[in-house]
């Protein structure tokens, strides 16, 4: 950066305080929760400030939240929906993304304003309407509720559209040249090249669906099938009552993996919405 673009180190100071008081009160919560997790019940509700414990509880905590309750089931159940919704919205949203950004059709742009009205329809309001097709789809109460109502993602297909935009349609061309199709084109070329979009979506989608809370409570019932925030409800309010140290040590327990993929996958992340964002 030139030194005429360069921020005053007041200016940049301002902007760094800034940044670090809006990083504290993010993690205010989830260190709280941490802290909740390690302290016995006399110590929770206290009206004395203490982030750490003075008698750690902690082993008694994780094992109840661990064995009272089915919670690795729920968060295997997490896995398998998170997992089947991100593999079925990429196999659709990528190749509506290539014809919305490399394909030239009559109601091209037309179709792409309906997904961005797509993008300001809260989930929401579509649920009453997905409940009655769930329930003459004879599907409500199983995994296929839980997956069905997020195959198509319009972010997943404006992003994708977005990043598929900055490639040069000399490289479609190009492979269009060397016989392959359009499908082919999608799946060995645009994709691999649009990697780092992938990971940010598979990050939003994960995170999103991990935690999605609303509509399993509507779509299951069997305990088999709940998916981690449902299942911690079934934890407070069948097993644990009041005792919220093993609640607060489940709810680390399912943030936790999200933490890890975010972490391990923050660069490609970043990476992804920039791109995605320049067009």
């Amino acid at each position: 950066m030139s030194a005429g673009h360069r921020l005053a180190p007041p200016a940049a100071i301002a902007r760094h305080t800034l940044l670090l008081l809006t990083g504290a009160l993010v993690m205010v919560p989830f260190v709280w929760m941490v802290s909740l997790s390690l302290k016995p019940p006399g110590e929770i509700f206290r009206t004395s400030f203490s982030l750490l414990p003075e008698e750690w509880h902690a082993i008694e905590n994780y094992t109840k939240a661990l064995t009272e309750v089915p919670l690795p089931r729920y968060m295997l159940n997490g896995v398998i929906i998170s997992a089947a919704i991100l593999v079925l919205q990429i196999l659709v949203c990528a190749p509506a993304a290539y014809a919305l950004a490399k394909l030239d059709f009559r109601g091209r742009d037309a179709l792409f304003g309906l997904v961005l009205i797509g993008l300001l329809i809260p989930h929401q309001v579509l649920a009453l309407p997905l409940f009655i097709l769930g329930y003459n789809l004879d599907i409500l109460n199983t995994y296929a509720a839980l997956i069905f109502p997020f195959v198509v993602s319009p972010f997943g297909i404006f992003l994708f559209r977005q990043f598929f935009k900055s490639i040069p349609d000399d490289v479609v061309h190009a492979a269009r040249l060397d016989g392959l199709s359009e499908l082919a084109i999608v799946w060995k070329i645009m994709v691999p090249m649009a990697m780092p979009a992938v990971i940010a979506f598979s990050i939003f989608s994960v995170v999103s669906h991990w935690n999605d809370l609303f509509w399993p409570l509507i779509a299951v019932r069997s305990e088999s099938l709940m998916p981690p925030p449902l299942g911690i409800m079934a934890f407070k309010n069948e097993e644990a009552g009041n005792d919220y140290g093993p609640l607060m040590a489940a709810s680390t327990l399912v943030v936790l993996p999200l933490i890890v993929v975010f972490l391990a996958a923050q660069k490609w992340f970043v990476e992804g919405l920039g791109k995605g964002s320049v067009k």
